[in-house]
């Protein structure tokens, strides 16, 4: 488990790492940069830099963290990318059903596979699936995310590149936005993000923004009309109870 600093999540879980340019939003991307720095300071993780690496000894980590958690799933790849084989993508799956007192998070721009995919695997209430959406020209991943059976859907608009007009939120349960950040970050522009919100409220859909990012994206901070803006989908863990009682027979079970 890795803490992490991004505000919609509280720990990230990569049963996999590394992944390929697919669209704008990948041009700058900063697992990319954080994967390389990893390789340099010697971490066996990221021997392979950021080419596609399955970690099998990744898989059960949830199932040895008793405190519930919301997990980002592979802040450092995509699941659904076309070389990750369908039996990982069902195992990572397995254990997000079994480690059922967190709440996991997955998101993907491989959208067509995912759709596809959807059908084939077992959707527990824990899981969050989401797709990133970073221009109008890559609306049509939202259609195919609302085709799954998950039971929360979320958007990512991070980073946010052009305005979404007229976004289609039916069936989707949460929006995040955020501007680039790092050297070289591309610029997002006010009126993009208002409008954004204003079509959440209109939808009631929570609306969470993230940062307006840039080189220095703590000093710029995340104010949005003077105030922050945390909106999370409804989502009820199980009982403490049944939480506890799942814990046990799963650890004894991994050994």
């Amino acid at each position: 488990m890795a803490s992490s600093s991004i505000e919609w999540t509280e720990v990230t879980w990569n049963p996999l790492t590394g992944c390929t340019k697919i669209s704008p939003g990948c041009k700058l991307c900063y697992a990319e940069r954080m994967a390389l720095r990893l390789q340099a300071m010697g971490q066996p993780n990221y021997a392979d830099g950021f080419d596609l690496t399955l970690h099998d000894h990744m898989l059960a980590a949830p199932l040895r963290w008793r405190q519930p958690r919301t997990i980002f799933v592979n802040s450092m790849s995509d699941l659904f990318q076309e070389h990750v084989p369908i039996e990982f993508i069902h195992r990572v799956f397995d254990v997000m059903r079994e480690a059922n007192w967190h709440q996991f998070q997955v998101l993907t721009k491989r959208a067509e596979r995912l759709e596809a995919l959807g059908p084939t695997l077992s959707w527990p209430e824990n899981v969050w699936m989401g797709v990133s959406v970073e221009n109008a020209d890559y609306t049509f991943r939202i259609d195919h995310l609302r085709r799954t059976p998950a039971r929360i859907k979320f958007l990512s608009l991070e980073p946010l590149l052009g305005p979404l007009a007229a976004l289609d939120l039916k069936l989707i349960d949460w929006v995040i936005v955020g501007g680039e950040s790092g050297p070289n970050c591309r610029p997002i522009e006010e009126a993009w993000v208002l409008d954004i919100q204003r079509q959440c409220s209109a939808a009631q859909v929570p609306f969470f923004f993230k940062q307006w990012g840039g080189v220095h994206k703590k000093r710029n901070g995340r104010l949005l009309m003077g105030r922050t803006w945390n909106g999370m989908p409804v989502s009820a863990p199980p009982s403490a109870a049944r939480r506890d009682h799942r814990y046990r027979r799963l650890l004894s079970r991994s050994g």
